[in-house]
């Protein structure tokens, strides 16, 4: 069987879909969230303008140290009181800062994240002998 999970070309996609789109930081890292004061921002966060998303800000996006060249991961949140599934992009993040996102996204009973890692597999159905 073969997989097409977590491949170098699906990643290819998600970076061309980030770095022609245009980000706008809302937030700083240490700033807190608007609707819930206990939330704090472990990275900087913002969206990106031109793409299409859940609300009519853009895809979530959260910006580490390392800067915006690189996407790192993907974040997948289920919201059960938004009655919606939402991918939200980590770039430029290190291990501890991804891990600190993690954290962030799942502080409420109400909404849970898991984590799509970058990978850079390359299937077999892309190999030719030409």
């Amino acid at each position: 069987m073969e997989s097409y999970s977590n491949n170098a070309y699906f990643w290819q996609k998600v970076d061309t879909l980030f770095l022609s789109s245009n980000l706008k930081i809302s937030r700083k890292k240490g700033e807190t969230h608007p609707n819930f004061k206990n939330l704090v921002y472990p990275v900087d966060y913002g969206h990106l303008q031109d793409t299409v998303s859940i609300n009519s800000e853009g895809i979530s996006v959260y910006v580490g140290s390392k800067g915006h060249s690189s996407v790192t991961a993907l974040a997948v949140a289920a919201d059960i009181l938004e009655k919606s599934i939402d991918v939200k992009v980590l770039c430029g993040c290190t291990e501890e800062e991804v891990l600190d996102v993690l954290h962030f996204l799942n502080q409420t009973d109400y909404q849970k994240t898991v984590l799509i890692r970058r990978g850079n597999d390359i299937p077999g159905w892309s190999l030719t002998d030409n």
